[in-house]
């Protein structure tokens, strides 16, 4: 009983009711118990407990009517922090982990906190104990136990109200808590609880449930996540789990955590849920009761009321219910008080998973200006549409300002409303704002975000602390002023300085918004500071000087820290103009200095600064003369450095620092990088116009477009009040957004171009239309003054360019690509700028041809260009170039950054030049094109000139029909016919030229006949051989339908157009020839399938890889691409094969009439498959099998051999060939419709192959003797199958195939695999059944055995030795005979002669050598019970079984039972045999049979009367076992008969049998079937078989006896490590029985552990009650006597009888074991002691007599009468007590 506490320590089964147990209101016992002192305690305890009881019962009744009265509302509203109470149970979603702290979103928006010490009870003991000592286990952090979006059941703790008013919730989500109406009785299978991970055991967990005298076990199998793979808990880690069993009465039960079991278990009135112990998260079916304007009222578990608020109805379904719907909802809180209940019909929370999906905090903060309120509850607040259809909630108290009053008409009244989304409630999946201006109108709302390094902030202090000074930006943003920056100077006293509430100014030193920590400093020199502020690497540029703080002083210098994570060291030599030995005495930590940049690596992020630069003057200081800046100023600069962004300069004469960015060098893109490149530190740059200033620096800009603007004074708005709808702004692009392009105008002003707004074209996306720093025209559309904020138009459409303003921008952009290249040629002594400097484009330059690459480009030789590139592409490029070639190109484009020049061979460029008119009209062609800017040829002219590719700064897009391309076409008007500006070219403006081209598509199906057969008709050659645009005259000769993607499919279903064929012959354009029209049908009769034809290639089409040609007008025909050619290499690539046009002659294949008319036609010459034909496959299928399954033309499929894949046989064939290879190969036969293919080289090119392994098409290329290789097919009990070809296979008997001897065929085909290449030789060919017997031994082949000699098998006996054993067998055989009757004799002969007929009706290769076989099998059974009389070092010793059964009998001993068997089994066959073939006996055979008979039925009849004889076959224990089913004596003897044939598995079955059979109560009995069973897998199974028994046994059987008796197991058979582990094991599990100590004692000292016995005592000791101590410290010293040490037992024993004298059962044991271990004189002393005992007289007698026994056997009279005498003494001393 005591171990049965033990194991259940929170006490047995309550007989209370469960109403009892769920009341949640707590109760003072104290004063029932004042009238009860002057009882006992325990009595005290008792009648208190059974009053409270009854105190409950009574009051069950009251509070049921309460509760019925109390779970009744009319009214709905959202859960308000007013109506909030201490014990108000809640469903939360985890928001944010902390370190020591959670954030729970709870419904209706309120915000709850979870403490680390309200998790569990658990994780608060494992937190303290971990605080009390280093080697506790390990804790886990609330990161790794909480995730955001995780759902929790949680229950209100303590609502905390703060100074100002606003009240914290103090949330707990410990399971005592949260189901602490829940008792042990309430608990069913199917219920859905919360707890958390109490422990981690071997096969699961303990989690904790909160309710007292239940377990909760959970598996590891059953803890899945959403994936269903098994995951990892940790000690006080939530779940949410389903109860799976519940067993004794709800004292232990068993959980699963599958998130689907979960979220599918709905809760049902079976489960006996009380409005007391409803809990949230829990899903319910629920009717409608009452639909309401702010919600709906439901009945659910029959007649419980919810209230669902606005915000939990979808918003979809929200006007969709009806009263007496059915519903599914989940409990979202639960009123202790008014037992009011929540519930949701969101989605998000009814479907699995039990995580909700948190939105990005983007829009957090954002505020929405047009919002229309949708719907109104007076009680709980709106619902609001945000401009973007963004449903958010308005909460009642957020419609006003703190103070005010609410007013509903003030709010109805308001068409629109602002307001500020202030958070996301993921409970609802709705953003909460609020309407407050106080809060609109707030700079900084709470993101961190919105903070930047070095802003200057205001903020009031909250709290004054060691490490520094708290202060309060915002509601929401708080932010640390550390100790060390509260001022310049380290302040010792702050307080006298800083006071709460104080309003003060700060700068930011960092941020970071995911840790929510924000920096400040107080140190007036960095506040106040006007030097540029180093916020990253990038601004820390070389000579710039910056206020920094020292944060280290050290001898290798100071380290000086700036904003954000910039720092830098000074260097010991930089520190001052004078030496300083000890940096410590000139500097302190936390000291403002002024560096400046010696040197700054961003990408290693070092910084290296200097003190003594900015101390000795060397400083970007204060200039002389003070800059008077303004917007528009022209002034000259000096380039100081060039910078990734553009070039730092100084304004000349002031020297005043600023930058001109590489955007804000041209108008044109293109030209910014070339500029940047040619501009070089120490250039004056004039002409640069002032643009903006901040406190950081200075922005010019050198756009014309711009400054020409800023110049003449046309800039109409300098400040937003300037700004109108209408007005035309020029600006540039600033930043480019997935929802439009931002575009800053002069003064700083910047305007949004949505995306609808960018351009007349339609914009997917944003980044295509236009590019940062582009120069363009805006129209103001759109003015937000509140903001201030305006929207701008950058349409072609909507916007106007003046007329020159194209050509001036050409002008520019081109004067300015000229600047750079002379700039660059006069720079340095490089050859290659002087020469590119020298071209102009349209110069004709004297070359050579150099190199004609492979895509028909051409480069150039060219003394003027020695050190350029000169290139001209194929289109420029014409006829045959031969290298060395003379010409005159003509100068296309010089590209600077490349250093290329482009030139064209064109005829029309390079020949005589026209003088061109201002005022003409030309068609032009696009020659080169780049980004900006194109070169165009004037038609026949042959002159070029330059043109921008644009004609409004605004059009940047263009579809690719529009983009300007080489070879497109152009109209032109020249405005001037030589342009100084343009180097002589002419001037032009362009457009695009319309495509002139006459309809030939007919409109409607009616309109075929718009040409006619004959017709003579005129039009524009596309691709003809004179030139491209040239007339031609051609005659109608035929049409072809086609279709066309000009209508949808399902408007026009057969819309379909017709195409004229035309001919271009000189013979069918005659007069009189007669062309006559003939149908496609009829046409296509005229083939024949094989005829030759001539065709012209059409299209190739890449997807369906066929080639579509043409035969003749409106006949086509496809190739395939198997039938386009034979070898692989140019399959690979077929379309360079073929070009458009190509004359090809083909074979027909196939002809179709059936629509589309079409032929199928094959190139390769062969139009049909035959045997010797050479063609092209594709891989379908690799099979080790079959081989290759191999796709054919003409729609056939074939398969080639392993043994024809190549003449050089590999030993991993396959491996080569993957599927959709293409292989060239030879069809060599056909079989049921498949194609036999071959691979082998000799079969395609037999004159170059060289053959290794040659092809064996029949037997009579096989000789007897012959070397040749194969691949194993099979291998099964016959031998080895090898085939030699795709049609012939041969055979290695066993004894051929290895020298070793292999007992099973299973083993050999493990070493020997399929497809195994082997090296074989010819023993015999028997060419009638074709059989090919093959030998693998190595001296038949010279290659080494197959199997290696590493496995250690036995060599197979030959020669003499076999000779041997044949002489020995046989003699044994003859010897058997003699013994067995005639009967038996006659039985094998018979037997023999029909295994003799087996033999002759073998076929095929299947060819059986018997006689060996047997002698093998017969050898192998010999050997095997040969094997088990082995003599074993430790022979395992089996099961001992009562009634004289034992496991320890050899099985040699034991007397075969295979022999009754076999005695049934030839009289079986021998009546077979005789019914078969009937045969006369002679009469003294019959006579001899019938006396035998006889005999057999005495035998049998004595068995069956004799019950103490054992049963000596399966049928008589079939019998007994009928009768006596429950004896496990019975199954035990049935499984020993059949280890004794060495039937391993039978007997494993009949255990299996006894456990069904065996009835569940005899529980002993099914113990020793059990540990029979656990025997048996020692003895004959695996360890992983033992392992699964034992599983078995323990979930069966009482774990302990089963665990005891397996270690008794171990033990026995010597298997210390296994015996020693299991003890280990079974002290854990059942570390409350004192029996498992002592095994485990026991086996340690039989061991000779004798120091690790004495160990475990003291584990024991402190495992077990008090009260067990003695017995056990006693039981151990017994063990010692027996088998350890018997000086320690003494000594043991001796302290214990010290300190308990009056247990005379251990004196009594202590004299026993001292009798036979000790001297004569030691058991002496022990008597002497215990009679001088002060125990009862009566036991004090008892051992008189046992001391008088002990002198009688051992001693001497004089001996025996001194103990008489002290006998007389004692009865003396204690007078009549003795005496009686």
């Amino acid at each position: 009983m005591a171990s049965t506490e033990e194991d259940f320590p929170r006490g047995g089964k309550a007989k209370q009711t469960t109403e009892s147990k769920a009341e949640p209101v707590r109760r003072h016992t104290e004063v029932d118990n004042l009238f009860e002192t002057h009882e006992p305690e325990e009595s005290k305890k008792r009648k208190g407990q059974k009053e409270d009881t009854l105190k409950k019962a009574k009051r069950q009744k009251t509070s049921k009517e309460e509760a019925l009265k109390l779970n009744t509302t009319t009214s709905v509203d959202i859960l308000q922090l007013k109506s909030l109470k201490v014990g108000t149970l809640l469903l939360g979603c985890v928001k944010e982990v902390a370190d020591f702290e959670v954030t729970i979103n709870l419904p209706s928006g309120l915000l709850g906190y979870l403490n680390i010490s309200n998790i569990s009870d658990s994780y608060t003991k494992t937190l303290s104990d971990q605080l009390d000592s280093e080697e506790a286990e390990e804790i886990f952090s609330l990161p790794s136990l909480f995730s955001p979006g995780m759902l929790v059941r949680c229950v209100v703790a303590r609502l905390d109200t703060a100074k100002g008013g606003s009240v914290s919730i103090q949330l707990s989500i410990n399971p005592k808590e949260v189901n602490k109406g829940l008792s042990t009785s309430s608990l069913k299978a199917g219920l859905i609880l919360s707890g958390c991970v109490e422990s981690i055991e071997d096969h699961g967990y303990l989690v904790d449930l909160g309710i007292k005298g239940t377990k909760a076990f959970l598996p590891k199998q059953a803890a899945k996540d959403k994936t269903n793979s098994p995951k990892e808990l940790k000690v006080g880690q939530y779940v949410t789990s389903l109860l799976e069993e519940v067993k004794n009465d709800g004292r232990v039960v068993r959980l699963s955590v599958s998130p689907t079991a979960v979220a599918q278990t709905v809760a049902d009135t079976e489960h006996g849920w009380t409005l007391t112990n409803l809990l949230p998260g829990l899903l319910v079916k629920a009717q409608i009761k009452k639909v309401t304007l702010h919600g709906l009222i439901l009945e659910f578990l029959s007649s419980f009321i919810g209230l669902v608020d606005f915000m939990h109805l979808e918003p979809e379904q929200a006007s969709t219910f009806n009263e007496g719907d059915n519903v599914k909802a989940c409990v979202l809180y639960v009123e202790p008080s008014t037992r009011l209940v929540g519930l949701s019909l969101r989605s998000h929370l009814l479907q699995p998973g039990g995580d909700v999906e948190l939105v990005a905090t983007e829009r957090i903060g954002e505020v929405a200006h047009g919002c229309k309120m949708t719907a109104l509850h007076h009680l709980s607040g709106a619902m609001l549409e945000l401009p973007d259809q963004t449903v958010v909630f308005v909460h009642r108290n957020h419609m006003k300002e703190p103070r005010e009053a609410f007013n509903l008409n003030r709010v109805m009244a308001k068409p629109e409303h602002t307001c500020r989304i202030m958070d996301f409630s993921p409970m609802e999946q709705v953003h909460l704002v609020s309407l407050r201006q106080s809060i609109i109108n707030a700079p900084l709302f709470r993101r961190y975000h919105d903070i930047q390094p070095g802003q200057i902030v205001q903020g009031t202090v909250t709290s004054l602390q060691s490490h520094g000074m708290m202060v309060k930006v915002t509601d929401y943003i708080r932010g640390l002023v550390p100790r060390t920056h509260l001022s310049d100077i380290i302040l010792k006293n702050p307080e006298k300085k800083y006071a709460v509430g104080m309003t003060i100014k700060c700068r930011v030193l960092s941020v970071d918004p995911q840790e929510k920590k924000l920096t400040l400093t107080r140190k007036r020199a960095l506040v106040d500071s006007t030097l540029p502020l180093f916020l990253t690497y990038e601004d820390a540029r070389r000579g710039r000087v910056s206020h920094g703080f020292i944060v280290c002083v050290k001898d290798f210098g100071c380290i000086v820290r700036f904003y954000g994570e910039v720092k830098g060291v000074v260097p010991p030599n930089e520190l001052s103009t004078e030496p300083v030995i000890v940096p410590e005495n000139m500097f302190y930590v936390g000291q403002v200095v002024k560096a400046k940049v010696l040197n700054c690596d961003v990408e290693k992020e070092k910084l290296l600064l200097s003190f003594k630069a900015v101390a000795g003057g060397d400083t970007e200081g204060p200039p002389k003369t003070k800059f008077d800046f303004e917007v528009g100023k022209k002034v000259e600069v000096k380039v100081v450095s060039k910078v990734l962004t553009g070039l730092e300069v100084s304004i000349l004469p002031e020297e005043t620092t600023a930058l001109l960015p590489t955007m804000h060098f041209s108008d044109h893109v293109s030209n910014c990088p070339l500029l940047w490149e040619g501009l070089q530190e120490g250039d004056i740059i004039s002409n640069i116009v002032c643009l903006s200033k901040n406190r950081q620096n200075i922005t010019l800009t050198k756009k014309p477009t711009v400054k020409s603007v800023l110049e003449e004074g046309d800039v109409v708005a300098k400040e937003f009040s300037d700004i109108t709808v209408g007005m035309q702004l020029i600006g540039w692009v600033k930043n480019i957004m997935p929802y439009g392009v931002f575009v800053e105008f002069p003064y700083g002003l910047v305007g949004l171009a949505p995306k609808a707004a960018m351009s007349d074209k339609f914009v997917s996306d944003t980044a295509a239309h236009f590019l940062l720093g582009q120069t363009v025209v805006a129209k103001v559309t759109n003015l937000d003054e509140e903001k201030p904020r305006f929207l701008v138009s950058l349409k072609v459409s909507e916007v106007t360019s003046p007329e020159r303003d194209s050509q001036a921008r050409l002008i520019r952009g081109l004067q300015e690509r000229k600047a750079v290249m002379e700039m660059m040629a006069s720079r340095g002594d490089s050859d290659l700028l002087k020469q590119l400097s020298a071209v102009t484009i349209g110069q004709k330059m004297k070359m050579s041809v150099d190199e004609v690459r492979e895509d028909g480009s051409v480069t150039f030789k060219s003394d003027e260009l020695s050190a350029a590139t000169v290139l001209a592409n194929k289109d420029h490029a014409p006829g045959k170039l031969v290298m060395g070639q003379k010409c005159m190109p003509v100068v296309l484009h010089i590209d600077l950054l490349t250093s290329q020049v482009y030139v064209s061979l064109l005829v029309e460029l390079t020949g005589k030049r026209k003088e061109v008119e201002a005022g003409s009209t030309h068609t032009a062609t696009v020659q080169h094109a780049d980004r900006d800017f194109a070169v165009i040829s004037l038609g026949d002219t042959g002159q070029l000139t330059v043109i921008q590719t644009t004609n409004h700064p605004n059009e940047t897009f263009r579809f690719d029909s529009e983009k300007l391309t080489a070879g497109k076409t152009l109209t032109i008007t020249v405005t001037e016919s030589c342009c100084e500006e343009l180097e002589g070219l002419p001037l032009v403006s362009w457009e695009l030229a319309a495509p002139k081209r006459e309809r030939l598509i007919s409109d409607s199906k009616g309109s075929k006949g718009t040409y006619r057969y004959g017709d003579v008709v005129k039009g524009k050659g596309e691709d003809s051989e004179a030139y491209i645009g040239s007339e031609v005259t051609a005659r109608v000769i035929g049409g072809r339908e086609g279709n066309s993607h000009r209508f949808l499919p399902f408007s026009h279903p057969n819309f379909t157009y017709s195409m004229p064929e035309l001919t271009l012959l000189p013979s069918k354009l005659k007069e009189d020839a007669d062309v006559k029209p003939v149908k496609t049908k009829q046409k296509l009769k005229s083939y024949q399938v094989g005829d030759n034809v001539i065709c012209f290639v059409s299209k190739y089409f890449p997807e369906r890889k066929c080639l579509e040609v043409t035969t003749g007008p409106s006949v086509t025909g496809t190739v395939e691409l198997l039938a386009m050619t034979s070898d692989p290499k140019d399959a690979k690539h077929p379309e360079k094969l073929f070009k458009l046009g190509q004359a090809v002659s083909a074979k027909v294949v196939t002809v179709s009439s059936s629509k589309p008319s079409r032929l199928s036609l094959s190139l390769t010459g062969v139009h049909k498959l035959e045997k010797g034909s050479v063609i092209m496959g594709l891989v379908q299928k690799l099979d080790p099998n079959l081989g290759l399954l191999v796709k054919l033309p003409f729609s056939a499929m074939g398969t080639v051999a392993v043994e024809d894949l190549a003449d050089n046989y590999k030993p991993k064939p396959l491996e080569p060939y993957s599927k959709d290879q293409l292989v060239r190969c030879c069809v060599v036969g056909e079989e049921k419709s498949n194609w036999q293919l071959s691979l082998r080289p000799s079969r395609m090119n037999p004159e170059k192959a060289s053959v290794v392994d040659p092809e064996i098409v029949s037997l009579d290329d096989l000789t007897e003797g012959q070397i040749i290789r194969g691949y194993v097919r099979t291998v099964n009990a016959q031998g080895v199958f090898v085939s030699l070809s795709r049609s012939i296979k041969g055979r290695a008997q066993f004894q051929k195939a290895t020298k070793y001897f292999v007992a099973r065929h299973q083993d050999y085909a493990k070493k020997v695999p399929q497809t195994t290449l082997l090296t074989t030789k010819v023993l015999s060919i028997n060419k009638e059944n074709g059989l090919v017997d093959l030998s693998l031994l190595q001296e038949d082949t010279g290659k080494p055995d197959v199997l290696p000699e590493s496995l250690g098998l036995h060599l197979r006996l030959t020669g003499e030795a076999k000779e041997k054993r044949d002489v020995i067998k046989k003699r044994k055989h003859t010897e058997s005979e003699s013994k067995q009757g005639p009967a038996e004799k006659v039985s094998k002969k018979k037997k023999t002669k029909k295994k003799g007929k087996g033999e002759d009706s073998d076929s095929g290769v299947e060819v059986y050598f018997r006689e060996e076989e047997e002698d093998d099998e017969e050898e192998e059974k010999k050997s095997e019970p040969a094997e088990v009389v082995k003599p074993v070092p430790v022979q395992p010793a089996r099961l001992q079984v009562t009634g004289g059964f034992s496991w320890d009998a050899a099985l040699s001993a034991l007397k075969p039972a295979s022999a009754a068997l076999g005695a049934e089994d030839s009289s079986d066959r021998e009546d077979d045999e005789v019914k078969t073939k009937p045969q006369k006996k002679s009469r003294h055979e019959q006579e001899v049979e019938k006396r035998e008979a006889e005999k057999a039925l005495t035998k049998l009849e004595t068995e069956l009367m004799d019950p103490g004889l054992r049963p000596q076959t399966a049928a008589s224990f079939e019998r007994l076992l009928l009768s006596s089913p429950d004896s496990s004596l019975l199954w035990l003897q049935f499984m020993a008969f059949h280890l004794q044939a060495t039937q391993i598995e039978q007997a494993r079955a009949v255990a299996e049998r006894a456990l069904k059979t065996i009835s569940f109560r005899e529980e002993q009995e099914k113990l020793n079937v059990w540990v029979a069973l656990l025997n048996l897998e020692n003895l004959y199974g695996t360890e992983e078989s033992l392992q699964k028994v034992f599983e078995r046994a323990v979930q069966y059987c009482e774990p302990m006896p089963v665990y005891q008796q397996l270690a008794d197991i171990y033990a026995k058979c010597q298997k210390t490590k296994e015996a020693e582990g299991l003890y280990k094991t079974m002290v854990k599990r059942f570390r409350q029985d004192k029996a498992v100590w002592l095994s485990y004692g026991t086996f340690l000292l039989q061991q000779g552990q004798s120091d690790a016995a004495n160990a475990l005592l003291q584990r024991a000791i402190k495992s077990l009650p008090i009260k067990d101590n003695v017995d056990l410290i006693a039981k151990f010293a017994q063990l010692e006597f027996r088998y350890g040490d018997v000086e320690r037992g003494k000594t043991m024993l001796d302290k214990i009888l010290t300190s308990y004298p009056k247990r005379t059962d251990l004196w009594s044991v202590f004299i026993d074991l001292m009798v036979k271990h000790g001297s004569q004189k030691e058991v002496r002393a022990v008597f002497d002691r215990v009679i001088h005992l002060s125990v009862a007289v009566k036991r004090i007698k008892f051992f008189f007599k046992r001391y008088l026994e002990y002198e009688k056997k051992n001693g001497t009279p004089e001996s025996i009468q001194a103990v008489k005498e002290k006998a007389l003494e004692y009865v003396e001393s204690k007078g009549p007590e003795a005496a009686s």
